[in-house]
């Protein structure tokens, strides 16, 4: 039921006339509150990458451990993000929308508090809960708050104030962790509680409620059977490192495969299915997500383990590393407004295989770089990131144009939906197969010997020097191993790109549209 204040705001909300909920003169608000929002998940999801080092030697993580603080969310997120798409709809975006924030902060406020590997992993998984209806929940209350003619506006508001707070997040964590120790990684989490209680205050006090549009289904079982799948896969690919207990690893891979055979028949048996798996058969829109999810999964897992490298390995210190992943969020936040427009003239196929074809020669600059042991930060990776970003500026417009434009105009919602999801399914993938690739290799070059730190664990103080030498040599190797693997995966992509995705501005007919429907 609606509170008195609610029905108020419902009486004077005259702009319904225009499409929206929200009177004029608090559209800012929910700007404002959606950009915070977005900040929360952006900053964490990036410093964390930075401060991975750190809160392995602080709680005494191992890399399975390391993998797994980031997979939990990861996990929950991709496969409950669809789930939370669908709540907004269901019961009202504010409300949905505020008990996303609110679940995220407090997850995080328990994440900052975790005195050991295990809980800071659970609550990471709910923390990712939060963030499935937080997530969507951000654009689609701007979407539903502003009336047509102003939404670009808002929406080009949203994406720079978000490219911004991916950028510094990274550089301004860098810099605290450096300055103030290994320690300082739970202020992390701890920001998160500030930024949400703002967002949420915003919401209640200066929105009016939205009324939910329809009574859709959540699909509740599709997404438990989406987190017991993909959540076996990736225990059974961490389990195959060294560090991992690799006897439950097969069994864990067969059950996983299962379950999502299990999911998908699920799918076609449900009335409102979390995911219409008919779309998938429509070449284009097919294409579209398999390119996605090599080249996700290639950037998830560069992303996640150079930071490792680069501070164990080459010595470089976190404020050093905050500045990787700003040629990333520069680029895109610079171009992806004219690739879109050139998208439009020439078709998506040209900017998503020659986006994908950049970023697979960056990462086998980095391949080359650690093979060769050359420790060049700002020469030699650094660069190479700019190129990488500069192939991703080119594939990310042009990636959500062809996903959107291969479905009819009823189902570009669910398409966008599933695409999202897919990109994080190959990086929680990509990170737990990734980490196994380099600890096999780390492990069979090292040998294991005695107080050996593990792959991308910060050495002890007093480790032998020949050891040293060896660590370093075994952490490169093992980082060019993974530097590989997914250059292939990124040229995987530009092949079925170019071969899949239209060359020209929706040249095939729409599902439905051959038989003149």
């Amino acid at each position: 039921m609606s509170s008195a204040n609610e029905i108020t705001a419902d009486l004077h909300s005259p702009p319904r006339a225009n499409g929206t909920f929200c009177p004029q003169a608090q559209r800012k608000f929910v700007l404002v509150a959606a950009i915070l929002a977005s900040a929360l998940g952006f900053i964490d999801g990036s410093i964390l990458a930075i401060a991975t080092p750190a809160l392995r030697v602080d709680l005494g993580a191992s890399l399975a451990e390391a993998q797994w603080i980031s997979n939990a969310y990861a996990l929950t997120l991709s496969a409950l993000i669809l789930a939370g798409g669908a709540a907004g709809d269901r019961f009202g975006l504010r409300r949905a929308f505020v008990t996303g924030i609110a679940l995220f902060i407090t997850a995080s406020l328990a994440c900052a508090m975790a005195p050991n590997p295990g809980i800071l992993i659970a609550f990471r998984a709910i923390q990712g809960i939060g963030a499935a209806i937080m997530v969507p929940g951000s654009l689609a209350i701007i979407a539903k708050a502003y009336p047509k003619k102003e939404r670009g506006r808002a929406i080009g508001i949203w994406a720079a104030a978000s490219a911004l707070t991916t950028a510094l997040g990274p550089v301004l964590g860098g810099f605290v962790l450096t300055t103030f120790g290994n320690g300082v990684w739970r202020a992390i989490f701890a920001i998160n509680l500030p930024l949400g209680l703002i967002s949420i205050y915003l919401l209640l006090a200066k929105v009016p409620a939205d009324q939910p549009t329809e009574k859709r289904s959540l699909d509740l079982g599709g997404a438990a059977l989406a987190t017991l799948a993909f959540g076996s896969l990736a225990y059974g690919l961490t389990a195959m490192n060294a560090e991992g207990g690799g006897m439950m690893a097969g069994p864990a891979i067969v059950a996983g495969v299962v379950l999502l055979f299990v999911f998908i028949l699920y799918e076609r048996w449900q009335r409102e299915p979390m995911i219409d798996l008919g779309l998938f058969r429509i070449g284009a829109f097919a294409g579209a997500n398999l390119a996605t999810f090599f080249l996700y999964f290639a950037l998830s897992a560069n992303l996640f383990y150079l930071p490792m490298v680069l501070i164990a390995g080459w010595g470089l210190s976190s404020a050093e590393v905050g500045f990787i992943f700003l040629p990333l969020s520069a680029s895109i936040a610079l171009l992806s407004g004219p690739v879109g427009q050139w998208s439009d003239k020439i078709g998506p196929r040209l900017p998503i295989a020659a986006g994908s074809f950049i970023v697979a020669i960056a990462f086998a600059g980095l391949a080359l770089l650690s093979h060769a042991g050359i420790h060049n930060f700002w020469t030699g990776a650094f660069p190479l990131m700019a190129l990488m970003g500069l192939g991703m500026a080119l594939v990310v417009s042009p990636l959500s144009t062809a996903v959107m434009t291969s479905v009819d105009d009823k189902d570009t919602g669910a398409a966008s939906g599933i695409n999202n999801a897919v990109s994080r399914v190959g990086g929680l993938i990509a990170v737990a197969a990734m980490g196994s690739l380099a600890a096999f290799v780390y492990a069979r070059l090292t040998g294991n010997p005695a107080g050996m730190p593990g792959f991308g664990e910060p050495p002890a103080a007093g480790l032998a020097a020949n050891l040293d030498a060896v660590r370093i040599t075994a952490s490169d190797s093992a980082f060019a191993a993974v530097a590989a693997v997914t250059t292939l995966l990124c040229l995987l992509s530009s092949i079925i790109a170019w071969l899949t995705v239209p060359g020209q501005a929706s040249p095939w007919p729409r599902r439905g549209e051959r038989s003149g429907k």
